[in-house]
């Protein structure tokens, strides 16, 4: 039988909240009932937006809540190397190719043709660059032009054939990675994105059962479809809820969602925390 390994992910852009803190649970909680291990892992490939003094705090307030985790802390930025050569792959595959939109042209794409496909997260990408002449592609990078590297998701999945992955609450899902488009997996100046990294990460790890929320339920097909593409075993995945604010809206950083800091500040014992985000002692 598998070793059951779980982890938690979070981006230093910010204070935990209890919303982090509900995730944070539900997988060290999964890792020590069944007796495997948990991860920790520090997504910053955002230079712009990630500070250390968000990664120091993060790290001390996950301690101060209880948690533990398992070998040392796994930095994206330490590993950028690493999601080079799994973009050149699929590059060698031929499943990417780079796109020279900006966001207002998208938009302004997306305005002229109407009726445009529509994702979980709205428009999707048109594909106004999927099938530029190779000459072209090249020109433009070496003219420095700015880039995204795109999935082309169709070609992607003519290749794989169909596939499914398993989610511990919901059962077994045929991968529909379609839903997402042809998602970014790396830019002229960052080379992985969320898709890219978190996919090749969580099979480096050795990750069996990817604990998140049910705010990332759709990225799911576009990671499988990853996985098949890289020659990646998939693993077990269970998208829990999320905690709400009193008017239904899910915690957030950008909504200033009040912090494990604060509540720490104000006296708060970590028993009541835990409560808060729903794992009472």
């Amino acid at each position: 039988m598998t070793d059951l390994v779980t982890r938690f992910a979070p981006s230093p852009t910010g204070h935990l909240h209890l919303g982090h803190a509900h995730s944070a649970l539900f997988g060290w909680t999964a890792a020590r009932r069944g007796n495997g291990r948990f991860l920790l892992r520090i997504e910053d490939i955002d230079p712009n937006r990630c500070r250390p003094e968000f990664e120091r705090d993060l790290i001390e307030d996950l301690a101060w809540l209880g948690l533990s985790w398992d070998g040392p802390v796994r930095r994206q930025s330490d590993h950028l190397d690493e999601y080079r050569a799994a973009l050149a792959r699929l590059r060698e595959v031929g499943v990417v190719y780079p796109c020279f939109c900006t966001r207002k042209d998208i938009a302004a794409e997306i305005a002229r043709a109407g009726a445009a496909p529509h994702g979980p997260d709205g428009p999707l990408y048109p594909g106004t660059c999927r099938h530029l002449p190779e000459a072209i592609r090249a020109a433009r990078i070496a003219a420095g032009e700015g880039w995204a590297m795109r999935l082309d998701v169709a070609e992607a999945m003519r290749r794989t054939g169909p596939l499914r992955w398993h989610d511990r609450a919901k059962g077994w899902q045929a991968a529909t990675p379609e839903q997402l488009g042809d998602v970014v997996l790396a830019r002229k100046d960052t080379p992985t994105s969320y898709h890219l990294s978190v996919t090749l990460d969580d099979h480096l790890q050795g990750v069996t059962l990817v604990t998140r929320g049910e705010d990332l339920f759709f990225a799911t097909h576009t990671h499988r479809l990853l996985q098949e593409l890289l020659g990646f075993e998939p693993p077990d995945y269970h998208h829990h809820g999320l905690l709400r604010n009193a008017a239904g809206e899910r915690l957030a950083k950008r909504d200033r969602a009040q912090s494990l800091r604060s509540l720490r500040a104000e006296g708060v014992e970590p028993q009541a925390v835990r409560a808060l985000a729903g794992f009472p002692d």
